[in-house]
């Protein structure tokens, strides 16, 4: 029975553009974009590299191929590619000096969290080609509908889109499981000093993995501003952005593949909850803003106290499993 199941849900997400209706398939489009994003942020999380700067790399995706479409009129084929060389090379640059210096735990999330603040404010600052706080919108290519612009009228088709960029976030977390490269972050995850003296080259390692979980990210603004056609610094980054990615991936379940997708699924039913219920309160007068981020730090503290595997972590535990690290 467990065999057929991969098979079922292969055949459901197949068809699930030709029987959705628009809105349920928005949701769906939305929820397998941001699951790459998780999946590309648990890549580290995993191993105990805890970025909160992951909102500059989906900022560096969306908005370096909508500015090289919008004034050079470079084809998003060019430019994704591009924006996650970009992103590739930011990680880099940042990842570097604090691995070679040993810059670990708190003081490396705070130095990605400052990377995510530097990247909004580059943005805004520069809104004569950005659009700065008001938002960014690709010109749109003829009718809406264009393959080299990868812009489509019809959901389905980026729905397609949506789905491969997601199974190929799916395998390449399944392909840094079972390489060496998953136990020397094991071992540089629990003693760095121990792991150099085995031989493992910690920075090296420790970068690649940055590097890729980057160019992810990167892949996944790129996708998301082609598919909403409208990206801004507070939309698509900033530290908002970071921590529901974190609240996410620790919601579904930081050491499982298919965790970040069940925390997508989570946090997007949240957000339109969220959405919904501020909305009726605005009508009577009500302001809530950023009570949605007040809750997200919440639920995060009490997952992280009384699920810290996650649902699904905890849900693979009770059925006889192991939620830990070699859960796929």
């Amino acid at each position: 029975m467990s065999k057929s199941i991969p098979y079922v849900i292969a055949v459901l997400l197949i068809a699930a553009p030709f029987v959705a209706p628009q809105y349920p398939l928005h949701l769906i489009i939305m929820i397998l974009i941001w699951s790459l994003v998780y999946t590309a942020w648990s890549l580290m999380g995993r191993f105990g590299l805890v970025s909160l700067g992951h909102g500059a790399f989906m900022s560096i995706g969306a908005y370096v191929t909508a500015l090289l479409w919008n004034y050079g009129g470079i084809s998003p084929w060019i430019g994704i590619p591009a924006a996650m060389i970009t992103a590739a090379i930011m990680a880099f640059l940042v990842a570097y000096p604090c691995f070679q210096f040993k810059i670990v735990g708190h003081y490396f999330a705070l130095v990605t969290l400052a990377l995510s603040e530097v990247v909004k404010l580059v943005i805004i600052a520069c809104r004569d080609y950005t659009g700065g706080s008001l938002g960014f919108t690709p010109e749109r290519d003829g009718d809406g509908t264009s393959l080299v612009a990868l812009q489509f009228a019809d959901k389905e088709i980026f729905y397609f889109v949506a789905l491969l960029a997601w199974v190929l976030g799916l395998l390449v977390w399944r392909m840094v499981d079972k390489s060496m490269m998953r136990f020397a972050l094991d071992s540089i995850s629990e003693d760095e000093d121990a792991s150099a003296a085995a031989g493992i080259h910690v920075t090296r390692t420790k970068l690649n993995i940055t590097i890729l979980s980057a160019v992810l990210t990167a892949l996944g603004g790129s996708l998301y501003c082609q598919y909403q056609m409208f990206i801004g610094p507070e939309v698509i980054g900033g530290i908002g952005i970071s921590l529901q990615i974190v609240f996410a991936v620790v919601v579904g379940g930081l050491y499982t593949m298919m965790g970040p997708t069940i925390g997508a699924i989570i946090t997007l039913l949240m957000t339109e909850i969220f959405r919904n219920w501020i909305t009726s309160l605005r009508t009577e007068g009500i302001d809530l803003a950023g009570l949605d981020t007040t809750v997200y730090g919440l639920m995060l503290i009490l997952f992280i106290i009384f699920l810290p595997k996650g649902v699904l972590g905890e849900l693979i535990d009770r059925l006889g499993g192991s939620g830990r690290r070699d859960t796929s």
